[in-house]
């Protein structure tokens, strides 16, 4: 890597590696343009997205937990055949009782069985109440995911015209990025990227405004401007830490300050004067 750093700065000057890195954020600008087109299309797909898995999910839930309240009741319907099987047993053996004992015993039995079917009975109808509950939220929870399909195919359609009408200008950008690279040394290339990553406006490299940073806007010394119209070596901003360089380079053309034309303009007027 060290070696392959020194051939770039071997091979380029630092003016022509400042030159391809302004050009090389001139097309980066463009593309995250490309992207603030897209606007939060992509987001509110993924949101969408994300919301319509969960209904699924939820939906299934749904239905597991009425499956498992089909799988109670018939638990408990299981329970009362057993019960009313065994009342019908005990009622032929209480015909046949030979004492007190053993009517009174089976008597209990019988009593005991029809408590078991009334509370079967009971969990029966818990179950079932529950269970449609449950349908009720299935019901809700389709009409909302169904809301929501209909809102994410329209948000899908129109993210694909506007990346459809994008994308081979996107491309080409990446592509003359990509060509871009290989004339910036390794070093400079991923402050810049760091730069660029933390900066808002997405910004790494930036020419000298008004005697100021284009960045920041704080102001920059003479004696710095000057190294920086020198191209000598790579100088960043010592309060934003953008890279800069000189609007001439950056082929920018500036206005010359009124306030270097106006003595031109006093010694015509007094030239006038003598005549």
């Amino acid at each position: 890597m060290a070696t392959t750093s020194k051939t770039k700065t071997d091979a380029y000057t630092v003016e022509q590696r400042l030159k391809s890195l302004y050009e090389l954020q001139r097309i980066l600008s463009e593309i995250d343009r490309i992207r603030t087109v897209r606007g939060e299309l992509p987001l509110e797909v993924s949101d969408l997205e994300d919301q319509i898995e969960g209904l699924h999910t939820r939906i299934e839930k749904y239905k597991a937990e009425i499956e498992d309240y089909r799988v109670k009741v018939n638990a408990e319907q299981a329970k009362i055949q057993t019960s009313q099987a065994k009342i019908e047993k005990y009622k032929e053996q209480i015909d046949n009782v030979r004492n007190n004992r053993e009517y009174d015993l089976l008597s209990k039995e019988i009593e005991f069985e029809a408590l078991e079917i009334e509370l079967a009975e009971k969990h029966i109808n818990e179950y079932r109440r529950a269970s449609d509950i449950k349908h009720a939220d299935i019901e809700s929870t389709e009409a909302e995911l169904s809301d929501r399909e209909h809102i994410l195919e329209a948000k899908r359609q129109e993210l694909d015209e506007i990346v459809s009408e994008t994308k081979e200008t996107e491309e080409n950008l990446r592509a003359q990025a990509l060509a871009l690279e290989p004339k910036i040394d390794d070093r400079t290339l991923a402050a810049f990227k760091r730069i660029r990553h933390n900066a808002r406006n997405g910004l790494g490299i930036v020419y000298i405004q008004r005697n100021a940073c284009g960045g920041c806007f704080n102001r920059i010394p003479p004696q710095k401007q000057m190294e920086i119209k020198m191209h000598k070596k790579i100088i960043v901003c010592e309060y934003c830490g953008r890279i800069m360089i000189d609007p001439e380079l950056a082929g920018v053309k500036t206005e010359v300050p009124a306030a270097e034309e106006k003595p031109t303009r006093k010694r015509a007027s007094r030239a006038s004067a003598d005549k």
